[in-house]
């Protein structure tokens, strides 16, 4: 495969390590693997407001909405569970994967991860 992408949905992997040594062993030489996860806020004015806003108003929405808050409790604390940017570079590098980078949005709510196999 030429390339490997995963959006919002390597924090649900139960081994994260053998996910991406599945998606090392599937690229050809040059192929580039991509994640988009929502991830560790880095600006420390903005991580208090998300903070709040990920653990007080997300699950009572989840619930008024879907009735369902503890769908949505979940989903926050799989983001918190899930490694800061510089844990999961470095496991994207550990599997193999070269001149891994990551880019945060919105202040690290989101990050952009990549990786060549060379």
């Amino acid at each position: 495969m030429d390339g490997y992408t995963i959006a919002f949905g390597i924090r649900n992997v139960t081994h994260i390590e053998k996910a991406l040594s599945e998606a090392y062993r599937v690229l050809k030489r040059g192929g580039r693997f991509l994640c988009l996860e929502l991830s560790h806020v880095e600006v420390p004015v903005f991580k208090g407001f998300y903070d709040f806003y990920s653990f007080s108003i997300i699950p009572t929405l989840g619930e008024l909405v879907a009735g369902d808050r503890e769908s949505y409790q979940y989903l926050v604390e799989s983001i918190r569970r899930f490694p800061p940017q510089e844990t999961f570079a470095s496991m994207i590098a550990d599997a193999g994967f070269q001149k891994v980078e990551y880019e945060n949005l919105v202040g690290g709510v989101v990050a952009i991860h990549s990786g060549l196999k060379i």
